[in-house]
This record gives structure tokens, sequence and C-alpha cells, in this order.
């Protein structure tokens, strides 16, 4: 919740998380599948019950040239609820990442009835059709790895792919190939598709992106992002 209000405040109106979910069926912000890096505890994630989330250090372990400045100052790894409605203005990219988060995802967004403010995205394609048939296709989503390499593929020939899904989120490249490029971006502009980049902390790289015409950067460094908007 630290990172989510100083980006709301320095005025980011989209942020992005993954989610995970406790032994007892609530969602929480989290990346890892354990809480050793990040936390004053050890174990997988999934093992601690949403009331043993709320007592462990979150800033334990994030450390800076300075030392470890956020432990004991009351960071806490937060449930989905949690920013979803302390940010009623905020859209959020969310990320599935694992097959058990998917049932109570889509639970929630029924019940607070933020389809619309969410993006949801997976490196599963089953994990994302899942999600979607789970919320008969109201909620926007991306494609998975394996329909972003379709579309990789496609769009090197100025084609782009029918079927869902509301966005392409892409690594600008992997493994030194280049990923997005204005190729991709014209094929899934003319398919309906927007397409987010990550994650770019570089201010060249946004420059590049946006004069590209790419509608998201997802960035560490929202900072230098709004500069260069401005």
């Amino acid at each position: 919740m630290l990172a989510f209000s100083a980006a709301f405040e320095v005025g980011a109106r989209h942020i992005e998380t993954d989610v995970r979910v406790t032994a007892d069926g609530v969602v929480h912000c989290i990346h890892d599948a354990s809480v050793d890096r990040t936390t004053n505890a050890s174990g997988p994630f999934s093992q601690y019950t949403s009331q043993e989330i709320a007592a462990l250090d979150a800033g334990f372990g994030h450390a800076t040239p300075e030392g470890y400045p956020f432990r004991s100052v009351g960071a806490r790894i937060p449930t989905f609820e949690e920013p979803a409605t302390s940010f009623p203005d905020i859209h959020v990219v969310v990320d599935l990442k694992e097959d058990a988060v998917v049932e109570p995802m889509a639970d929630l967004v029924h019940r607070l009835n933020i389809g619309e403010r969410l993006i949801v995205g997976s490196f599963s394609d089953a994990r994302l059709a899942r999600f979607r048939d789970l919320t008969h296709g109201t909620v926007p989503t991306s494609v998975g790895s394996a329909r972003a390499r379709s579309w990789l593929l496609a769009s090197r020939v100025g084609q782009g792919l029918s079927g869902p899904g509301s966005a392409l989120q892409l690594p600008l490249q992997r493994r030194g190939v280049r990923v997005v490029d204005r190729k991709l971006v014209d094929a899934a502009h003319a398919r309906g598709l927007q397409v987010h980049v990550w994650t770019i902390n570089d201010p060249n790289q946004m420059q590049e992106l946006i004069e590209m015409g790419v509608d998201g950067i997802v960035t560490d460094r929202i900072d230098l992002l709004l500069e260069i908007i401005k």
C-alpha cells in the first residue's frame, strides 16, 4: 500500500500488481510464491492465512543503498480488496500468478463490481481462459504466453490474430530478441488490442515506445514517465 499510495500521489491512475491466494482463500497482492525474499518470515505464501500474512513485516527485505528503510514502518502484504477500494479512481493491471487464485479473483470481481477497472493477465493461457469463463468475458484480459508468441510471429508478416483479449502485455525484448516494434503495435491496433510494455525504467526507451504508439508502459519509475508524458 505504501507503493500504491506513492504512485497515486504523484499522479498515477493505473497500477500493476500480481495476486496469489492465502490458505483461507483471500486474494493478496504479492509476486513471489514464498514470503522469504520480502518479509521477516519464511515458507510458501499459500500456507499462511490472511490473518497471519497481515502480521508480517513486508518491508523487511527491501534493501536500498541506505540500508532497510522500510522495516518496521507498517508495510504489509495487502489484500487485493484494499487498493481496489482505497483508490476508487485507479485502474489495475492484475497478473494471476497461480491456478488457485483464479476462482477467488473472479468471485472478488463480482462482489466488488470492479471488472471495468481491471485488465487481467497471466503467463498461462489456460488460467486466463478459466478466468474468462468464470467472469463470462466481461472483464478485459490480456493474452497468455503461447498466444503472445503467435502474435509476435504473425506481426512479423503484418498480420494480427482474432480471439479473446483486450491487450498484449509484453516485455520490450526476450532472450535478446526484440518483441515490441512498430509492426506489432500496428497489427495489434488493427485488431483493436492495446499494447502494454514491461518493465521500462529507461527514459529513452519510454520516449521510443511512446513515439511508437504503445498504449501503456509498466514502470518502477513513474516519476520519469510522467515527466516525459508532460
